[in-house]
């Protein structure tokens, strides 16, 4: 095991600036990111627990946050009444998950609605939807054309045509998918500007918020998706992660700084550029930014190098991946232990990395 620091913080010149002369306060963020990746969040979930329980319980100026699949789901622990319950209920049953040998679509979206059910808990819809302080933003993809088909061989082409027209140029993706943003409030946070697709925005009810955060998560062939979500543009709604995966920080134009829990510290704009390694972008000029992920040295410490992911459904045998998963959350309490010293230290830079 390393004795490394398990923790990485990167900040941007000016995000860098203002923590060295205020420390470290919940009101100093605007923003909170939640990026796509299924299991990898499991490494952040004890991080989480420490920011949503502690840290950001305690601002009072308005947060907005902004998350896609599995990044809204976490989120959506936050804007509960007990956001580390919330998270304890959704790290169980994201745990005890289980299938048959090819589980298809609508056996792997009944598990992801039971996992929502678990994770909502009794009144988590109605908490996010008219929480007063925490303004969620949900991200999908709504399916046009031929994307917006069921049919597998349709689906797969309409894919294909997409990833091809995205390695081209990303707004190509426009004709495929258009983004739509699930938000709390009356109006979405002008914050955000995401002006990068056409982008509509859709209030939440409480009865929306379950469908939205499926929807967020349902990747095209694996899930079943959602369609005709009440109050959004007619259609099939799919995973948010295909236009932001890890977002385009770039857009960003709040008056404070963005917090982004993350699992590395390479930026992925949409799920189609995991594919081009000249999408993948650094994290530097972004000056508002304070990233947390965990460190190399860190994650090369796990017992298979790497944090969780989605081939681990494949490549291991449930009680073999379950196994390794409680490892790795057990073993991601550092990442919480050392950003819990950090905002004790008197020196609020100690250790931290600061972008150009």
């Amino acid at each position: 095991m390393s004795s490394r620091p398990a923790l990485s913080v990167y900040l941007g010149k000016r995000a860098a600036a203002t923590i060295a002369e205020q420390g470290w306060h919940p009101d100093l963020f605007s923003l909170l990111l939640g990026a796509s990746g299924g299991p990898k969040w499991l490494i952040l979930s004890r991080l989480d627990r420490l920011l949503f329980g502690e840290f950001l319980p305690r601002g009072q100026r308005e947060l907005s946050v902004l998350g896609s699949s599995i990044g809204a789901w976490r989120h959506a622990c936050l804007a509960q009444p007990d956001p580390v319950a919330a998270l304890a209920r959704f790290e169980q049953a994201y745990l005890e998950q289980s299938y048959s040998q090819k589980p298809g679509p609508a056996e792997i979206s009944a598990a992801s609605a039971r996992m929502l059910e678990h994770l909502l808990g009794t009144d988590g819809a109605s908490a996010i939807a008219a929480h007063p302080r925490i303004r969620s933003h949900i991200v999908t993809a709504r399916g046009r054309g031929p994307a917006g088909a069921t049919r597998p061989a349709v689906l797969a082409a309409a894919m294909g045509a997409a990833a091809v027209g995205n390695s081209l140029h990303r707004r190509l993706l426009n004709f495929a998918f258009q983004r739509v943003v699930f938000h709390s409030g009356a109006t979405p946070a002008p914050l955000l500007g995401l002006t990068d697709f056409e982008t509509v925005y859709t209030p939440l009810r409480p009865a929306t918020v379950p469908l939205a955060l499926h929807a967020s998560g349902s990747i095209p062939f694996l899930l079943a998706g959602e369609r005709d979500i009440a109050g959004a543009p007619a259609g099939q709604y799919w995973d948010g992660g295909i236009i932001d995966y890890h977002f385009d920080l770039r857009q960003y134009r709040g008056e404070g700084l963005m917090l982004y829990p993350h699992f590395g510290a390479g930026i992925t704009p949409g799920w189609f550029d995991k594919f081009l390694p000249w999408r993948t972008s650094g994290i530097r000029h972004l000056d508002d930014l304070v990233l947390l992920c965990p460190s190399g040295d860190f994650v090369a410490s796990l017992p298979q190098r790497k944090i969780p992911d989605r081939s681990d459904f494949r490549r291991l045998d449930a009680a073999e991946r379950v196994a390794y998963w409680r490892v790795c959350l057990d073993r991601s309490q550092a990442l919480a232990d050392e950003f819990a010293a950090l905002l004790e230290n008197r020196d609020p830079l100690a250790g931290v990395t600061l972008l150009s």
